[in-house]
């Protein structure tokens, strides 16, 4: 169900600003304020919250939609969908990521006269762990199509790890968004636990309809992240996580992100990958049975 909004939006520029929501009252001031300079319309696409997340969005001039959350992919698309606005570009943001005042400056520059080639623009994004930038491991950077024109983008249908796909031509912008990540280690590992399940269901789920990202070694940074990870599919269970690990941590530096590193390196490399393949391995078992 959508939630009326109380004025009409008066947009401020070319761009809307879709961010996502649910009791988000730490992060969302700050996501908010890294786009004070941006010439934009921001909608905040709440699922519920109960804490001030509605609060805070409207008094800092967001305007708020609410829907029921099913998935991240069907919640981005229905929210795109169901905006009443008109502006020919599209953004999309989550509550615990904002932009860099170069990154603002950037889509201002790109979006005040726009090449008429281009459809989307992929974002490097830079993540922020425990109050450190995680800048080895080959994890920086991180690209994400976050910005599109009206129509011709969408998120693919996926569980987990969703992209969007855009018909056309993109580009990458050179300044850094900033995902930071959870507001502390349970709160990581709560998310992850749930995410889990989702990336082990996803992998086990063959998909033949819908846009997707298309695995390719020689596309686009996303591409190629799509192909490395259909690679990782093809590993056998438990050793692959051991594997990645290694590569992160050892070959690709990761030990020179310091204890920060250590500990995410560790967690997001090793034992969320280990937890899907128990969970998947639970799950064949348990059809023998």
């Amino acid at each position: 169900m959508q939630t009326a909004i109380t004025e009409s939006p008066q947009v401020a520029g070319p761009l809307a600003v879709v961010v996502l929501t649910y009791n988000e009252e730490a992060n969302l001031p700050h996501c908010l304020a890294s786009l004070k300079n941006l010439a934009c319309v921001v909608f905040v696409v709440d699922s519920g919250s109960t804490d001030k997340t509605l609060q805070i969005a409207e008094a800092n001039g967001a305007k708020v939609l609410q829907h029921p959350f099913e998935n991240y992919a069907a919640q981005r698309n229905w929210a795109q969908n169901n905006l009443p606005s008109e502006t020919p570009w599209i953004l999309h943001l989550d509550a615990d990521e904002r932009l860099t005042p170069g990154l603002v400056d950037e889509i201002n520059g790109v979006l005040s006269t726009p090449n008429e080639e281009l459809d989307g623009f992929m974002l490097r994004k830079r993540t922020v762990f425990m109050g450190k930038w995680i800048r080895h491991g080959g994890h920086y950077p991180s690209f994400h199509l976050r910005l599109f024109r009206r129509g011709r983008g969408a998120c693919e249908d996926r569980l987990y790890d969703q992209h969007f796909v855009v018909e056309g031509r993109t580009q990458a912008l050179a300044n850094d968004y900033l995902d930071v990540v959870a507001s502390s280690i349970s709160t990581w590992t709560l998310r992850h636990g749930r995410w889990a399940a989702m990336e082990a269901q996803e992998i086990q789920t063959v998909r033949s309809d819908g846009r997707q990202v298309r695995p390719d070694l020689n596309g686009n940074p996303i591409e190629r992240k799509r192909w490395l990870r259909h690679a990782y599919g093809r590993g056998p269970l438990f050793v692959r996580a051991f594997l990645y690990w290694f590569y992160r941590y050892f070959l690709r530096l990761g030990f020179l992100d310091g204890k920060e590193g250590l500990i995410f390196h560790f967690l997001q490399g090793f034992w969320f990958r280990f937890l899907v393949d128990a969970i998947i391995l639970e799950r064949r078992k348990a059809l023998t049975t």
